[in-house]
């Protein structure tokens, strides 16, 4: 069963990613004997997002595989963060380490599959799940610019193989998150491992279009050469955690909006705001007219008017008509 679900999520995932490639590909085909004229290319503007205590409630880990090999959640990160601080071991190593050695104590086998299927059990804060589609349909609205496309990335330290069992894997452009190596260890051994800093690394990415991470982004590359500008960039999160990610962001001329449990408190947001890492704050409700539904598309609205001042300048300075 976890097979099938596992496969049922990759299949998916990769018949809308190849839909809309395929889709993209026959409007930019140019027609035969057509000359191609030259076109603004900063037209994509990507959405980044944090996984826990941004998108879901909890981290992802507690709703499926924290309970299956019966550890309490709370007494689980208090022993990962004592263990890593004892061992001056990095936290995110610590915590897959510990949770594939509690589960082999319990006798519980859990392999890639497994994981994939807990991604169904998964909870999201409201509005989450239409979110993608009604974020779009604004940005669709409100563009005049040709060809402007949005698109969603997702950097966690949370684990690859649960986020692509969930619901909303679908809309990413692309994940990058912790993942296991399941085949050459007895004890699942760490793969990738997305620490708060190294979050900042996937950013630049975007920023230059090497989402490939077996190429190297150290090289220098002009900024007009880079396909997606920091300023046509929102980072989504919710605290201590993204203040690496927000402050790459914003200073590189991108915004940041940090979001709250609705009904719990928002002190850590004011703060962000008050030191300038973020550009708003909001309630984690992702719902239609909510207030973050609202700041968004007011960031969404500075951006693409920003765009469509570039274009004209762009087409000033080559002539194009």
């Amino acid at each position: 069963m976890a097979k099938r679900v596992a496969a049922s999520a990759r299949d998916k995932a990769a018949s809308a990613r190849s839909s809309t490639a395929k889709s993209k590909a026959k409007k930019a085909a140019p027609k035969p004997g057509a000359v191609a004229k030259p076109a603004f290319a900063k037209t994509t503007i990507a959405l980044v997002y944090d996984f826990d205590g941004t998108l879901s409630p909890k981290p992802m880990q507690e709703y499926a595989f924290l309970p299956k090999i019966g550890a309490d959640p709370a007494a689980f990160w208090t022993e990962s963060t004592s263990l890593a601080a004892k061992q001056d071991a990095d936290p995110m190593i610590t915590y897959m380490r510990l949770l594939y050695e509690k589960a082999r104590a319990k006798g519980v086998r859990i392999d890639r599959e497994d994981l994939v299927a807990q991604g169904a059990a998964v909870e999201f804060f409201k509005g989450v799940e239409e979110w993608f589609a009604e974020i779009e349909g604004y940005v669709k609205i409100r563009a005049e610019s040709q060809g402007v496309e949005l698109r969603h990335y997702l950097i966690s330290a949370g684990l690859a193989e649960i986020v692509e069992g969930t619901t909303i894997y679908k809309h990413f452009h692309n994940v990058f998150a912790s993942e296991y190596w399941f085949d050459a260890y007895e004890l699942p051994y760490p793969k990738r491992v997305i620490t708060d800093t190294g979050k900042t690394q996937y950013l630049f990415r975007i920023n230059k279009g090497v989402e490939d991470e077996t190429k190297s982004i150290n090289q220098h590359m002009p900024e007009d050469d880079r396909p997606i500008p920091f300023s046509n960039m929102i980072y989504f999160g919710d605290g201590d955690t993204d203040v690496p990610s927000m402050t790459v962001t914003r200073k590189n001329g991108g915004h940041a909006v940090a979001v709250y449990p609705p009904g719990k408190s928002k002190k850590k947001c004011v703060n962000l705001f008050a030191d300038r890492r973020v550009d708003f704050y909001a309630p984690a409700d992702y719902r239609r007219g909510s207030d973050l539904f609202k700041r968004t598309c007011l960031l969404l609205d500075r951006m693409l008017a920003d765009m469509r001042v570039q274009e004209e300048m762009w087409r000033l300075g080559r002539g194009v008509k």
